[in-house]
């Protein structure tokens, strides 16, 4: 699957024009709260956008792997730069998976010593 990666950018950006016209305040407020982080300038911008675009992956959202792969260009990453991020990215999602599994089986075990399924019960 390609994307019109630019194209959808410029996409993006209409659309939260219009719902900037339409809910100003709530736009306004993820505007700041982004860039609330630059005022601290403990990391730069090229740092930023990467560690964006490995939550971006977490995330799962189109757009911001868009807004952000662009960002982080601009501020001059590399493809090995954006590599290394990603790869940050898959350890916390298998991380993740990995908890969550542990999850599973505690649920699984609390309900399999917890209720006795009937043996004409469809769930097995």
């Amino acid at each position: 699957m390609t994307l019109d990666w630019t194209g959808y950018l410029d996409l993006l950006l209409a659309r939260v024009n219009e719902i900037a016209a339409l809910s100003p305040d709530t736009v306004r407020g993820y505007r700041d709260m982004m860039v609330a982080g630059e005022h601290t300038r403990h990391l730069d911008p090229k740092t930023r956008d990467l560690i964006a675009l490995a939550c971006s992956v977490i995330a799962k959202c189109d757009g911001c792997i868009t807004v952000h792969a662009n960002a982080a260009a601009k501020h001059g990453a590399t493809r090995e730069e954006v590599a290394e991020a990603l790869g940050v990215a898959v350890g916390v999602g298998a991380g993740s998976a990995l908890v969550g599994s542990m999850r599973v089986l505690e649920a699984f075990d609390t309900h399999r010593e917890g209720v006795a399924l009937p043996a004409s019960s469809p769930v097995r």
